[in-house]
């Protein structure tokens, strides 16, 4: 069995650039609002969502370990 994650949204940081959801389309939608929000936010790991968390242009998208809460997105420092 795989690593699971747990996916977020800073929902003060998003821009509602899109950019997400043209990268992960399964995993992100839009809201009215035009805010960012994940479609399972527990989730298996996975490539799409991974390239969807460094593509943010403001760094919105966190990811964790479910479970343990290390971080896979963005690194620690």
């Amino acid at each position: 069995m795989g690593d699971r994650w747990q996916v977020e949204v800073d929902r003060s940081v998003c821009i509602g650039s899109a950019q997400c959801v043209h990268q992960a389309p399964d995993a992100f939608r839009l809201d009215p609002g035009m805010q960012s929000h994940p479609v399972d936010p527990e989730t298996d790991a996975n490539e799409k969502i991974l390239g969807a968390a460094e593509g943010c242009p403001v760094e919105a998208i966190m990811i964790t370990l479910l479970g343990s809460g290390e971080p896979v997105f963005p690194p620690e420092d």
